[in-house]
C-alpha cells in the first residue's frame, strides 16, 4: 500500500515539475498573419514590435508571410489567405477603383517617405539629371517604388523619357538583375543595398526617398469587413507598431541593431547599424501610425501625374485612423 502511495506521489510530482518546464502556449493569443511586401531594415520598427514582444503584450501572434509585390500582398488579403497587408497603399486605391464591395482599408501607418537607394555600378555622388540616356531597374510599374522614383525625376525638373526606365523586372529579382550585368543602375532597399556595396558590386550614389518627398510609402491594410469585424484586434495591432515607432524614435543605431538582428541572420551588426543609421538621418519613419490626409493626397497627387489615377479617391473611404 505504501508503495502504490510513493509511486502516486511520484507521478504527481512529476506531472507538477513537467508543467513548471512546458513552453507555455499562444492558446490565449489571437493569431494574425500579415502578408509583407518584403523583409527589409526598412521595417524596424515593425520588427522591433516583434522581437520586443509588444504584439504579444496586447494579446496578439503575429505570423509573417513574405508576399513579394504590393499586388501579391493585397491579392493575399483579398483571398482570405492573410488577415493583414504590408505593402504600398496604392495597392487599396487600385483594388476600390476596380470596384470590389469588400475592398482594402489602411488602418496604420509605418514609413513616410521612400526606402530606396540608387545604387550604380562605379562609386559616385549623382543628381538625376545624370541618368540621362541610363538604364535604371526600377521594378513595377505603379507600385510605390517606381512611383515614388518618377516623383524625384519631376521635383528635380528631369524628364523620365530622358532615360531608359526598365519596369521589366520583377521587385524580388532587381538585385540579382543588376549584379547579372542588366542596367547602369537600379532602385534597390536595404540590407540588398549595402550588400552590394560591401562585395563590390555597386555603389549607393543617391536616396530616392530624400529627393520623393513624404507619403505613407509602407502601411498595414485589411478588408472593410475585417477592420469592421476585429476592432479591438485592429487597436491592439496599432498600439504594438505605436511601441516600436517609439522605440526606434528613441533609441540609436546601436540599440535598434541588437533589438532586430534576429530578424535579419545574414546581416552583419555592423551593416545594420550603418543601414538604420542612414534611414533615421533621412527621417524615414513616422512618429506614430496616422496617417494624414494631406500625406495620403500626395501619394495621389503623383498617381494622377503618373496617369495611373483620374481624380482623387476619399480620404476616409481608404484611410481608417481611428
Amino acid at each position: 500500500m505504501k508503495r502504490i502511495f510513493f509511486i502516486g506521489l511520484l507521478i504527481i510530482l512529476g506531472i507538477g515539475i513537467i508543467s513548471i518546464f512546458r513552453p507555455k502556449n499562444n492558446n490565449n493569443l489571437t493569431n494574425i498573419k500579415v502578408a509583407e511586401v518584403a523583409h527589409s531594415v526598412f521595417y524596424a520598427p515593425f520588427y522591433v514590435a516583434l522581437e520586443k514582444d509588444y504584439f504579444k503584450e496586447e494579446g496578439l501572434n503575429v505570423e509573417l508571410v513574405l508576399t513579394p509585390g504590393a499586388d501579391k500582398v493585397s491579392a493575399a488579403v483579398l483571398s482570405n489567405d492573410c488577415n493583414i497587408g504590408f505593402a504600398g497603399p496604392e495597392a487599396t486605391i487600385y483594388i476600390y477603383n476596380g470596384g470590389e464591395e469588400d475592398y482594402l482599408q489602411t488602418f496604420a501607418g509605418l514609413t513616410k517617405r521612400d526606402g530606396q537607394f540608387i545604387v550604380g555600378r562605379n562609386k559616385e555622388n549623382i543628381e538625376l539629371k545624370d541618368l540621362k540616356n541610363k538604364e535604371i531597374l526600377v521594378g513595377r510599374k505603379g507600385g510605390m517604388p517606381s512611383l515614388n522614383f518618377l516623383n524625384a525625376l519631376d521635383n528635380e525638373k528631369v524628364s523620365e523619357k530622358d532615360i531608359n526606365i526598365n519596369y521589366s523586372v520583377d521587385f524580388g529579382a532587381l538585385s540579382g538583375t543588376f549584379i547579372s550585368g542588366v542596367g547602369d543602375y537600379v532602385n534597390l532597399f536595404e540590407p540588398n543595398a549595402t550588400k552590394l556595396e560591401k562585395q563590390g558590386l555597386g555603389y549607393i550614389v543617391a536616396s530616392v526617398g530624400k529627393l520623393s518627398g513624404e507619403v505613407p510609402y509602407t502601411a498595414f491594410f485589411a478588408r472593410k469587413s475585417y477592420i469592421n469585424n476585429n476592432k479591438e484586434t485592429i487597436e491592439k495591432f496599432r498600439k504594438a507598431i505605436n511601441k516600436g515607432l517609439d522605440y526606434v524614435k528613441n533609441n540609436d543605431e546601436t540599440t535598434i541593431s541588437n533589438a532586430i538582428i534576429k530578424q535579419f541572420s545574414d546581416t552583419s551588426l555592423d551593416e545594420l547599424k550603418m543601414i538604420i543609421k542612414r534611414y533615421k538621418e533621412n527621417d524615414s519613419w513616422l512618429d506614430n501610425y496616422y496617417i494624414s490626409k494631406e500625406s495620403f493626397q500626395n501619394l495621389e497627387d503623383i498617381m494622377i501625374k503618373s496617369e495611373l489615377l483620374d481624380k482623387y479617391v476619399d480620404y476616409n473611404k481608404l484611410i481608417i485612423n481611428e
